[in-house]
């Protein structure tokens, strides 16, 4: 019991990550009617970065150096996972989206093999196939018919399972200030892609929009999706493990689906609704702390 308290906080601060991402698709899809999608990027990671200029004040610091030299490489990443989900975010349904980006749960513990030499437990094996089973049943409320949307999305599940094993790759047992690490991150991300940007079209960004529903959302995105998921999964990678991490985040296509089916309009079959309850039960038996493996004799 001990051990399960001591884990509390970092478990449903990562569950309340899944419920803001889950959302962050319908209201992302909303801003880009508004502004083109790379913009969109600039505007939301550079509103973000503004937001986090004092905490810039530790790069002074060694502990402020570190988190420069990890933000550089896990921006970059970032960039490619934001470019790929919000264009594919563009071309597909909110639904769509959402649940294809949970794949990044049966990439992770693949990818944590791969990139720390970590064998994955068997329960979380069976966890992210349970919650990918939940996903497909999910998916009969968002009618999946692949496209380049849906491309996209799965190549950002790819690259959300890299990023979270490069988090903990770079930050495990550092002392490293997190909103510096997510500062620096924005940062990459707002610049990335306005070079992205001019390098498509010469004549690069159009006018900022005046629509008051842009910037609302905008801001929202930026506070609860951006700022606080960030600094969030940062904090729980260097706590635990990144297999873990995905699992807690899995329940995130529930919440994107319900989201899409109270403000967007589509419905949720019986089936769907099941599959909401597979993936949220998963996620949550992944928690549950395990027997330590009896003594040799």
């Amino acid at each position: 019991m001990p051990r399960l308290l001591t884990r509390f906080p970092a478990e449903a601060m990562l569950l309340l990550v899944a419920m803001l991402w889950g959302t962050s698709y319908g209201v992302a899809k909303g801003a880009l009617v508004y502004y083109p999608v790379l913009g969109f990027l600039a505007v939301r990671f550079g509103l973000t970065f503004l937001l986090l200029l004092p905490s810039l004040r530790q790069l002074a610091t060694p502990a402020g150096r570190g988190a420069l030299g990890a933000g550089l490489p896990l921006g970059a990443i970032l960039l490619g996972i934001f470019i790929c989900e919000t264009f594919g975010v563009a071309l597909t349904s909110a639904a769509n989206a959402a649940l294809l980006i949970s794949l990044c749960v049966v990439f992770t513990p693949f990818a944590e093999w791969a990139m720390l030499r970590r064998r994955p437990e068997p329960g979380a094996v069976v966890a992210a196939l349970l919650s990918l089973a939940g996903a497909a049943m999910l998916s009969s409320a968002a009618s999946l018919r692949f496209n380049l949307g849906d491309a996209l999305m799965l190549a950002a599940a790819v690259l959300r399972a890299v990023n979270v094993c490069l988090i903990k790759k770079l930050t495990h047992g550092k002392a490293m200030p997190m909103l510096t690490l997510t500062a620096v991150q924005a940062g990459v991300v707002c610049a990335g892609s306005v070079a992205v940007a001019l390098t498509v079209s010469a004549d690069g960004l159009p006018a900022l929009p005046v629509a008051p529903a842009f910037w609302l959302s905008a801001l929202y995105l930026v506070l609860f999706c951006t700022i606080f998921a960030f600094f969030a999964q940062n904090w729980a990678v260097r706590r635990g493990s990144p297999t873990r991490v995905a699992l807690l985040t899995s329940s995130e296509p529930v919440f994107g689906a319900l989201f899409a089916a109270v403000w967007l309009g589509e419905r949720l079959t019986p089936l769907a609704w099941a599959g909401a309850v597979l993936i949220v039960g998963a996620s949550l038996w992944a928690t549950l702390p395990r027997p330590a493996p009896p003594a040799a004799a």
